[in-house]
């Protein structure tokens, strides 16, 4: 590029999308003279979705904001809670973070998932049309333009997705209504109203049942209870809402 040199900085939550050399603080950029902050701040690697509030000069700009000649850009990172406008607060999850999705829905938190790989295009799409925050750790799938809105997840580690998620969006808690295998909502079942779908085992140590009003899974306080209520409490404890 023979453009205007500017120097540029992003916050240290950033640095991992950005090269090496790019890490350590402000450093000089050359840009073309006519591509946007927004189409600059992609360039060197960072998606969109992770950027929040742009500066040049240490006055506020907007992604159209086209560099100029000397300007110290700065790229913040996305404040924390995320205020998401326009629309309730529903998560769509691509394919690798179906962990994560059913922790989601364990709390109670709308989280989209399917265990097949529909692709970027059909992922991008549903994100539009049902008005979804896309979750990913793709950073290409998060840079289509067509998702209603977007966010990376940093970690690889299941615990450590849930807390980001959490802290990053803020979304209210209610354990134990949402079906960890569909996201449908759970109602309480009378145990002769789905002693069918139980194993005899089951039946003789369990009394108190909840069945999904969307695919009639039934759910008890079976073995793996006490490891889910682990799950809930802490995050009830650190983000807030009910356990019960």
């Amino acid at each position: 590029m023979n453009g205007p040199e500017i120097t540029l900085e992003v916050a240290p939550e950033l640095r991992l999308f950005v090269p090496h050399d790019r890490r350590q603080g402000p450093t000089p950029l050359t840009t073309d003279g006519a591509s946007t902050l927004g189409h600059v701040i992609e360039s060197l690697g960072v998606p969109l979705t992770e950027a929040g509030e742009l500066l040049a000069n240490g006055a506020p700009v907007t992604r159209s904001h086209i560099p100029g000649p000397g300007e110290h850009i700065e790229v913040r990172a996305v404040e924390r809670p995320q205020q998401v406008p326009g629309a309730p607060l529903r998560f769509l999850l691509d394919v690798h973070l179906g962990t994560l999705a059913r922790r989601l829905r364990l709390l109670g938190v709308d989280a989209a998932y399917g265990s097949e790989d529909i692709g970027d295009p059909a992922l991008a799409a549903l994100s539009a049309r049902e008005r979804r925050v896309l979750l990913s750790r793709d950073r290409g799938l998060l840079r289509r333009r067509e998702i209603w809105a977007g966010a990376y997840v940093y970690s690889d580690r299941p615990q450590e997705q849930l807390r980001d998620i959490l802290g990053r969006f803020a979304p209210a808690l209610a354990p134990w209504t949402r079906c960890t295998a569909c996201n449908g909502t759970l109602a309480g079942a009378d145990k002769a109203a789905v002693s069918d779908l139980l194993e005899h085992g089951t039946q003789q140590a369990y009394d108190v049942f909840a069945q999904c009003t969307e695919c009639a899974r039934v759910y008890w306080r079976g073995a793996h209870h006490g490891h889910l209520e682990t799950i809930v409490a802490d995050a009830v404890r650190e983000f807030g809402g009910a356990t019960a």
